[in-house]
């Protein structure tokens, strides 16, 4: 929004203005890209200490902590006057992802029947991405607002904030934390809430308990027993998911849509409706995902999602070398603009069928119940240096690439592809704490898990 960058970023603005800029290099301000990035550094921070405070308070608290946070949060940028209270407001708005990014994916998959366990998860990500369509819309409407419309747009995050903590407050923990806190009657009726009335739900709190035991027994209160022989698949499957979610290229596209599409040649609104079109495929695909994932599983969807991926990467590299060229002073076709658009529709739906939401339902129904916080946190952790890199580089490195930007993520996409093939075994169906037996018969995992019998 224009209000926006003449009151803190005006030297973009200034570049925006100028007739002879490089398409690439319009937005390339390290100050603009701190004010995004530096909501990650912040998650990342907080994401370090979340699974202690996820397992001394419960899964419930946690979110409620990370709702309030956020809260404050938006409250400060929407009274920003300077570049230092936008940054402070988005440092508060990590924080608050980094303990809810932390808490919502293993309440859910505690929380979940195992057959069903891959829907809901992705309902996770479904909801990100209405949260981001909404937001696109929101941006849309208040940039029709004049110069205050940027304080609607930041101010009104406190919305999904204040749903967050009463959503919170009014529904139970997880049995599983419970019972990890010695409060067994209440997970008893937690069980019994859950699963229904007339459910048998004694075999499922006693196996809940043997597990919690056995994590005591192993002294569940050190982070250093995620890095034992036993937890090697574990660790490494929970790093390299978000590292490679991150690396296909989605969170930079997805941030910056509007700035992409105006700088290859959409107007200021056309570029914000480009943003929305792409929120609703991406929606869309979430959707079909949730439909999908309790079918054929979690790794079908992760090859063909890269596929397309990849597909979509090579394309879009190809049609910004071909019209704009690598000086960018060309200028774009609007045959071609709407290519761009369709491409990135296209990369999105694969995205939104595959990494979006397969990047929390499987770190967070992988690890037994002595490190799932933990392991968690290590995904999370991963997911926000991630992200807070990308954030900060993506500008920078489209000035700089300019379209091999593009077949940069391409390159990684097949690695990421490739790995899940060899390395990510299926974990469709599976009950929580039966989840070694994936490991004990995975041709490569299996020679770092013990058997059990």
């Amino acid at each position: 929004m224009e209000p926006f960058l003449e009151k803190f970023f005006p030297s973009v603005l200034k570049k925006m203005a100028d007739s002879a800029h490089n398409a690439y290099c319009v937005f390339d301000s390290q100050i603009l890209t701190l004010f995004t990035s530096s909501l990650y550094i912040a998650g990342l921070a907080s994401s370090l200490v979340a699974s202690r405070v996820t397992r001394a308070m419960g899964r419930k608290a946690t979110m409620v902590l990370g709702g309030c946070t956020f809260l404050v949060g938006s409250a400060i940028n929407c009274a920003a006057i300077n570049v230092a209270m936008l940054i402070l407001g988005r440092i508060m708005l990590g924080f608050g992802l980094g303990f809810t990014n932390q808490a919502a994916p293993v309440y859910i998959s505690e929380m979940a029947p195992p057959k069903w366990r891959g829907a809901f998860n992705t309902g996770f990500q479904l909801f990100i991405g209405i949260g981001v369509l909404f937001a696109t819309i929101i941006n849309f409407i208040a940039a029709q607002l004049g110069s205050w419309g940027w304080r609607f747009s930041l101010g009104l995050a406190a919305a999904p904030a204040a749903f967050m903590i009463l959503g919170a407050l009014l529904v139970t923990d997880t049995p599983s934390s419970l019972v990890e806190r010695g409060k067994l009657t209440e997970a008893r009726q937690a069980l019994v809430k859950v699963r229904g009335v007339n459910s048998t739900v004694e075999t499922e709190l006693n196996e809940l308990v043997e597990a919690s035991e056995a994590a005591r027994e192993v002294n569940q209160e050190s982070c250093t027993t995620i890095f034992d022989r036993q937890y090697r698949p574990h660790l490494v499957i929970s790093m390299a998911i978000p590292f490679f979610q991150q690396l296909t290229g989605i969170n930079v596209v997805a941030f910056y849509a509007p700035v992409l599409f105006q700088s290859v040649g959409f107007g200021s609104d056309s570029a914000l409706k480009g943003a929305i079109i792409l929120g609703l495929v991406n929606l869309t695909s979430i959707s079909l995902s949730m439909c999908m994932v309790d079918r054929f599983g979690r790794r079908v969807l992760f090859i063909e999602g890269g596929i397309q991926m990849l597909i979509c990467q090579v394309a879009l590299a190809w049609l910004l070398g071909k019209d704009l060229g690598f000086s960018g002073d060309q200028p774009l076709s609007q045959k071609s603009a709407i290519m761009i658009l369709i491409l990135m529709c296209f990369y999105g739906a694969g995205f939104g069928l595959s990494w979006g939401p397969l990047c929390w339902i499987v770190p967070s129904e992988i690890f037994p119940m002595r490190i799932r916080p933990t392991g968690q946190s290590t995904t999370v952790s991963v997911h926000f240096t991630t992200t807070f890199i990308l954030a900060q580089t993506f500008l920078t490195m489209l000035c700089k690439f300019r379209y091999f930007v593009f077949l940069f993520y391409g390159g990684w996409i097949i690695v990421m592809t490739v790995f899940i093939v060899c390395f990510v075994p299926e974990t469709k169906g599976v009950p929580l704490e039966s989840m070694h037996i994936v490991w004990e018969r995975h041709w490569y995992w299996n020679r770092f898990t013990p058997r059990t019998g």
